[in-house]
């Protein structure tokens, strides 16, 4: 997030500081990380230049989704071909992108502190001042807190958070599938678990599970060979039989929601400022929102405004506050909603996926607002 960034401040003199120096990925096997990047974002990167330095064989275009209830017949299906565009959006692995966004670092208006850590902010009037932990001080018109969840700028800016844990993990693994995908992305709620395939170049998936946790140190604990068994039960063999080709890992999931994305000389973005539950796959995107919103807001201003004006950073704040509400209300309430034990939630839930389904004009909505 903080290379996006970086790469999107044009005009403006820049320092990135990373715990390390992106080393280049290894590019045999697939990431067991990817992304769905939306359209809106795969343009922003695309005029970063970010997006021509990926290779372009390890990209693949999501022509449709299918969504499966947890009763038999409860669907939802999006088509880019009804909706009349190329793509829903555009699957990559995380290592590849930041290869891509690190490459054009080296450029005259950035200057690249890493491996660093920071060891504290102070805030005056005039400007920001960050020291690193082996000394070396950093004066700023603004700090951008793209530091994660655990955010050492939200911390020093004292901007709160309120957080939460879902109880579950993501398990995440690749396989290669017997039948082809068709560039087709699947999702299955499973009472609480989610789990999603997503199409990888050639005859190749990749997987997010999303279970409670006791249940992800089980599965995690798979052989190959079981666990491609049992994502392939949990799928109705949608694909096919699947061999594993990535060993699973796995990550805790959790909620969060800075109460501000900004305060003096200070804004926040992406994992900083919210963490949603991965089921929409909307994390990197809200994220990458996130850093065109800033980048325009000071892209526009005034040529000798201050860039760490508190009312010149209100317009990104208000800017991302419905979208980011909107996101994250969303994702809480499916979670909610499809982890419910009763009948009547039950009912509700899959009887919400076939209505939705058969409403074009609410499908078409969703869709465009999952395209931004």
């Amino acid at each position: 997030m903080g290379a996006s960034l970086a790469r999107a401040a044009r005009g403006l003199s820049v320092a990135l500081v990373a715990h390390e120096r992106r080393q280049p990925a290894l590019r045999d096997g697939f990431d067991a990380r990817v992304y769905a990047l939306s359209p809106g974002n795969v343009g922003f990167l695309r005029a970063l230049g970010v997006w021509q330095a990926l290779p372009p064989d390890r990209l693949v275009p999501v022509h449709s989704m299918r969504i499966y209830g947890d009763e038999p017949g409860a669907s939802l299906e999006f088509d880019a071909y009804a909706a009349g565009v190329p793509a829903l959006a555009w699957i990559v692995e995380d290592a590849l992108l930041q290869d891509a966004l690190w490459q054009g670092l080296d450029v005259e208006e950035t200057e690249v502190f890493a491996p660093a850590r920071c060891a504290a902010l102070q805030i005056s009037a005039e400007r920001a001042a960050l020291r690193l932990n082996d000394g070396r001080e950093i004066s700023a018109k603004l700090v951008v807190g793209a530091d994660g969840a655990q955010s050492f700028v939200r911390a020093q800016a004292l901007i709160p958070a309120d957080e939460g844990d879902y109880g579950q993990s993501a398990v995440v693994a690749n396989f290669r599938c017997g039948k082809p995908h068709r560039n087709v992305a699947y999702q299955w709620f499973q009472r609480g678990a989610v789990l999603a395939l997503l199409p990888l170049p050639g005859a190749h998936v990749s997987m997010v599970w999303s279970l409670p946790a006791n249940e992800a140190v089980r599965v995690l604990g798979l052989d190959g060979e079981s666990l491609s068994r049992e994502v392939c039960r949990a799928t109705n063999e949608q694909l096919g039989e699947l061999a594993l080709v990535t060993p699973p890992r796995s990550y805790p999931l959790r909620r969060l929601a800075a109460r501000r994305l900004v305060a003096p000389r200070v804004a926040l973005a992406g994992d900083a400022g919210h963490v949603v539950h991965p089921l929409a796959g909307q994390g990197l995107n809200l994220g990458l929102q996130d850093a065109r919103a800033l980048s325009s807001v000071l892209a526009e201003r005034e040529p000798q405004r201050d860039p760490g004006a508190l009312r010149l950073l209100r317009r990104y704040e208000r800017s991302r506050a419905e979208p980011i509400l909107a996101v994250d209300t969303m994702v809480d309430s499916l979670f909610r909603l499809f982890g419910a034990e009763d009948r009547f939630a039950a009912r509700l839930r899959n009887a919400g996926l076939n209505l939705t389904d058969r409403l074009p004009v609410l499908k078409n909505m969703l869709m465009r607002q999952a395209m931004d």
